[in-house]
């Protein structure tokens, strides 16, 4: 059985952002095997060479302002290895994975997950011992 663990962001590990603060009912667009869904007020994150929206409640809970455009996620992860394949449910749509991929969650109930293969997960995390 995979082990679920508390992790923290690595140092300088910053990302790019903007929010969608028009009035607009928002866009739809795909990435990670699934539609995503990006509504006014949330944000359009661009993070180690990918690009993605970030739900308004969950960017304004997880992330602090570095400099103008550039945050910083300030939250602990939990995170545990994928031992099958499947999707997992997000707040802007679902993310599919494989075996080895990250099941991520921004907090220890499992509410607020998404995925994240092993390579970006392991370059961007790092274990809470």
């Amino acid at each position: 059985m995979a082990k679920f663990c508390r992790y923290k962001k690595k140092a300088g590990a910053q990302v790019i952002a903007i929010q969608l603060s028009l009035d607009t009912e928002g866009f739809t667009y795909q990435k990670w095997g699934a539609t995503q869904t990006c509504k006014s007020g949330d944000w359009v994150v661009y993070n180690n060479g990918e690009t993605y929206t970030i739900d308004a409640e969950t960017f304004s809970t997880t992330y602090k302002q570095v400099s103008p455009g550039v945050y910083a996620k300030t939250c602990f992860v939990w995170a545990e290895p994928a031992t099958t394949s499947g999707a997992i449910k997000t707040k802007e749509g679902e993310t599919h994975y494989k075996p080895g991929d990250y099941l991520v969650y921004n907090d220890v109930d499992k509410k607020d997950g998404y995925a994240v293969d092993a390579k970006t997960f392991n370059s961007l995390y790092e274990l809470i011992e």
